[in-house]
């Protein structure tokens, strides 16, 4: 593990890997960058690959305020990141929160931005602003994370494996899908009490915060290659035409349904190996 102190003081735990092209790899809740350990060594054949913890997360910093989880603040991280590494352009995957981040990243610093891939969700604010019975409680943990302190904290600390074991198990997916070498890492992460405070204040910002973001750049669309990913069996693909719903958000898209639910990267790593090297080595030969 190296770290990296951005200009704001935030330190953000990552991994480099491979040579080529740059790769930045952000992964999701409630999770780390070990999500992307069978992923990463694929790719590194033919790119440079950065994996990285979220702010909140795994080993890099949890902030106290709600406001500094914002997916516009997770963002400004990871450009200050790949810049310190050299790198002023670089391909964005993300998946789930990081998925989300990456969308705010291409907003916010396009010309960062080589490529975009996102991986099993629709747009934060289509989420928030029209929402069904169905996705509703299937994705409750939106609207329990982002009650008030402490009361998600506490009860999400009574037993945190169970709470957040479960979340992995849903959502179209299992739990006998998952390497142990990853659900180790996320353990150790999820069980600290600051970094359950961070996850949480992530989904309070994603409300209080990035909701109206987003509304303002409705209008706004991503330009570079984008590929959209999303589980077959998952909720999103389930619930929404996924591709659809971001087609007036994007400019330049491809979409692929992959077997599984929303935690394909760590149930079908081999599968979500090969649609990546597919968009990516196009782009780069």
């Amino acid at each position: 593990m190296t770290q990296f102190t951005t200009p704001d003081g935030i330190t953000i735990a990552y991994e480099k890997s491979g040579t080529g092209p740059p790769v930045l790899l952000l992964h999701g809740f409630p999770q780390t960058r070990a999500m992307w350990h069978a992923i990463a060594p694929v790719l590194a054949r033919d790119f440079t690959v950065i994996t990285a913890d979220l702010r909140g997360y795994g080993d890099s910093t949890k902030p106290a305020r709600m406001e500094d989880m914002s997916f516009r603040a997770m963002a400004a991280d990871q450009v200050a990141l790949m810049q310190a590494l050299g790198f002023e352009q670089f391909h964005l995957v993300g998946h789930d929160r990081g998925g989300r981040t990456a969308h705010r990243l291409a907003l916010d610093h396009a010309d960062s931005v080589l490529s975009l891939t996102l991986m099993d969700i629709v747009p934060t604010h289509l989420l928030l602003d029209d929402l069904s019975q169905q996705v509703a409680r299937a994705y409750y943990h939106w609207f329990f994370l982002a009650q008030p302190e402490p009361i998600p904290e506490t009860l999400i600390g009574y037993d945190p494996d169970t709470y957040f074991e479960t979340c992995l198990a849903g959502w179209g997916g299992r739990m006998d899908g998952f390497a142990e070498p990853a659900l180790n890492a996320y353990r150790k992460a999820w069980r600290e009490p600051d970094c359950i405070r961070s996850m949480c204040n992530d989904y309070r910002a994603a409300i209080d915060v990035d909701f109206a973001l987003d509304a303002q750049d409705l209008e706004r669309q991503v330009d570079v290659p984008t590929l959209v990913l999303y589980g077959a069996d998952g909720v999103m693909g389930q619930a929404y035409d996924v591709p659809d719903t971001w087609a007036n958000r994007l400019s330049n898209m491809q979409s692929v349904a992959l077997p599984g639910g929303h935690f394909f990267p760590d149930t079908h790593p081999q599968e979500t190996s090969a649609a990546l090297l597919s968009f990516l080595t196009e782009l780069t030969a």
